[in-house]
């Protein structure tokens, strides 16, 4: 599915979500959704956290 698609439905959700449930279920849906994506984007290889969680830059002594 094109980028394009996936953010139009992702901003349809978020827009039905601050209808019903008001400001803090769009927050809380749009964090959900920023925490969706990173993982989806580590699964896929395309984004690695081994700089970020100091798992890396260790020499061995």
């Amino acid at each position: 599915m094109p980028p394009t698609v996936v953010g139009l439905f992702t901003g349809l959700l978020l827009g039905i979500a601050w209808v019903v449930g008001g400001f803090d279920a769009f927050v809380g849906t749009a964090v959900l959704g920023v925490i969706g994506f990173l993982v989806g984007k580590v699964v896929s290889g395309q984004l690695d956290l081994i700089p970020y969680l100091g798992g890396g830059g260790r020499s061995s002594r």
